[in-house]
């Protein structure tokens, strides 16, 4: 592989000079600048990016960190993060974590080992998780997405669930609706937690009761919301409309309703949480809470830039809005 060495003795000049010109850290003259560049052609001269980093201590690449799941959510978060790297310069490299602490605490060394510049984690096993490794490298930072408090020093991206859940609960109230039913995520993770806390806000403003079978915890997953209709469908009538923490889950209680002859929306409103791709194209196609999912991973890139520039900056929450996203699943009274 040619070098720097190789270069300066193929184009007549020192070694000093090839580098300001490959570097572009001096001016040269166009016409040494030039046979410089001929000999870089001639002998397919690449640039030691592990050089450059030794140098400057930076390596152009971030780590992430991802949890397996079969919700499209993940895929366009991650889509944000690649393609604001790729406008910014940066390399990613993508860990998945598949749900195993095990796993998910040697990647984070893995990562590390690569002298990543910075991390991105949306591991729903971190919630409360304290990691020690991050105390020896704490000129690493860190940027958590989407999930609840952390033991160690980092920012956090989140979409505003609390805010979401009462958007999606009133919405259903403005619909003339008064019977609302929720199928949540786990209740233990703090974004299933929040859009559940602002269904029950908005119920509650308007005096309506809480029917205790009419709330079902589930796991963000096709097959937790199938069970958790059956569930409900079980435990006696229905309510009129029912708000499901996210689009998932929504897409198995319409596959449930519809075994058992159940009308959408004529006879059940379903209102979602996230706005996935394919929620546009369901039958009937889903009205839902939109997260701005190409935003979050745009928004933890460029923390995680200016972290890097800024290194005494305090850790920060960005909190970004969710909206409501009309469509065909919920009948107006």
């Amino acid at each position: 592989m040619a070098t720097m060495k190789d270069i300066a003795k193929l184009a007549c000049v020192s070694t000093s000079t090839v580098s300001h010109v490959i570097n572009k850290s001096r001016y040269v003259s166009e016409e040494i600048a030039e046979r410089v560049n001929k000999a870089a052609l001639q002998l397919n001269y690449s640039p030691s990016v592990l050089a450059r980093s030794l140098k400057t201590n930076r390596t152009q690449t971030l780590g992430m960190l991802v949890t397996t799941s079969s919700n499209p959510f993940f895929g366009e978060v991650v889509k944000g993060v690649e393609r604001s790297c790729y406008q910014k310069g940066y390399n990613l490299i993508l860990c998945n974590t598949e749900g195993d602490q095990q796993r998910m605490k040697e990647s984070i060394t893995t990562l590390l080992q690569k002298r990543v510049d910075g991390m991105i984690l949306m591991c729903s096993s971190l919630e409360g998780e304290n990691i020690d490794i991050f105390d020896r490298y704490p000129d690493v930072p860190v940027v958590v997405m989407d999930w609840g408090p952390m033991l160690f020093a980092s920012d956090k991206i989140q979409d505003n669930s609390f805010h979401g859940g009462y958007l999606a609960a009133k919405y259903l109230i403005e619909c003339g609706h008064e019977d609302i039913g929720c199928i949540t995520g786990p209740l233990n993770r703090y974004q299933a937690q929040m859009r559940y806390e602002g269904y029950k806000r908005a119920l509650n403003e308007e005096n309506f009761a809480f029917h205790p079978n009419w709330i079902i915890e589930s796991n963000f997953e096709c097959d937790g919301g199938y069970e958790a209709f059956n569930r409900m469908y079980q435990k006696g009538p229905l309510p009129s409309a029912i708000f499901v923490c996210n689009d998932m889950m929504a897409m198995g209680v319409i596959n449930a309703a519809n075994e058992k002859g159940i009308a959408i929306p004529e006879e059940l409103s379903i209102i979602g949480y996230d706005d996935i791709q394919i929620a546009k194209y369901m039958s009937p196609s889903l009205t839902t809470i939109h997260q701005p999912k190409y935003r979050l991973g745009q928004a933890a890139v460029e923390t995680l830039l200016s972290k890097l520039n800024n290194t005494g900056e305090e850790s920060q929450v960005i909190q970004l809005e969710p909206t409501l996203v009309e469509r065909n699943s919920v009948a107006i009274y």
